[in-house]
């Protein structure tokens, strides 16, 4: 069966869900990434990174992917152009009101897999509110570049992890949009925004649009890019995502350590 939600009839997800399933809900961006790569980069990596994910899943287990939710947090891009965002408040209710659509189908098991940094607490935050809310389900969120951190940074030459534009980025639009990528002076493109693009004082959060640290949008070394390169990235993004949904850890329902009470008062249960 395909893995592709919107490609199934009805009844198809209603026997996944019948089955247990679990749901990957993309989220990423659309967004500025230099002069070189479209603005859906983020979008298109977060997409194949999930569903080439599911397909290694769908041989152990019921998996399906959601359409990709493009509407991200992309205020730091705007200055460049091209950037479509909305508000946090937005994207935590629009994360919201989807993953309760997949609830009332009687799924239980939702992968929120994101593609872009600019999502990642609101994203989080999200989850705080729904778990509560939903406790007999199971939210987990994360995020290709950071789950698979140690794999990727093992392929990349100039840069120890996925920046933005950069060698790693554009390496894997090559491998899967290489007609979208514009190679003609990648020389020219590097960028390495400085340590302090986010941050203030010895650990502190201070926000600056992305153009405070970059000149063209890009940050990182996008001449070292190769498709081959880009193909290896997205192996290795997708099998630790497989290994992060095909760990029963992963789903595993929280423990409740407590004891009968404390201070001689009972716990509520």
């Amino acid at each position: 069966m395909d893995v592709e939600w919107a490609r199934l009839k009805a009844q198809d997800l209603r026997r996944l869900a019948a089955q247990d399933a679990i749901v990957v809900l993309p989220v990423a961006s659309i967004e500025q990434h230099g002069p070189h790569l479209p603005v859906m980069t983020d979008t298109r990596l977060g997409a194949e990174v999930a569903h080439r994910a599911a397909r290694i899943v769908q041989a152990a287990r019921p998996i399906v992917v959601a359409p990709v939710v493009w509407a991200g947090l992309s205020e730091h891009h705007m200055p460049f152009g091209g950037t479509l965002t909305v508000s946090p408040a937005t994207f935590r209710a629009v994360l919201s009101d989807l993953v309760t659509a997949i609830l009332r189908h009687g799924f239980r098991k939702i992968l929120i897999s994101n593609s872009h940094g600019g999502n990642m607490l609101e994203m989080q935050a999200a989850v705080d509110e729904l778990a509560p809310r939903f406790p007999d389900a199971a939210f987990v969120a994360t995020t290709y570049p950071a789950e698979a951190a140690a794999g990727l940074a093992a392929l990349l030459d100039d840069q120890p992890g996925i920046q933005h534009a950069c060698e790693g980025e554009t390496s894997m639009m090559m491998a899967v949009e290489p007609d979208l990528v514009d190679a003609s002076d990648l020389a020219a493109l590097a960028s390495e925004p400085g340590p302090k693009f986010l941050s203030a004082g010895a650990g502190s959060y201070r926000w600056r649009p992305f153009a405070h640290a970059t000149a063209n949008g890009v940050a990182g070394n996008p001449a070292r890019a190769s498709a081959d390169k880009g193909r290896a990235m997205l192996d290795v993004a997708a099998q630790a995502i497989a290994a992060l949904i095909l760990d029963p850890d992963t789903w595993a329902p929280p423990r409740d350590l407590r004891g009968e009470g404390a201070g001689g008062v009972p716990f509520r249960r």
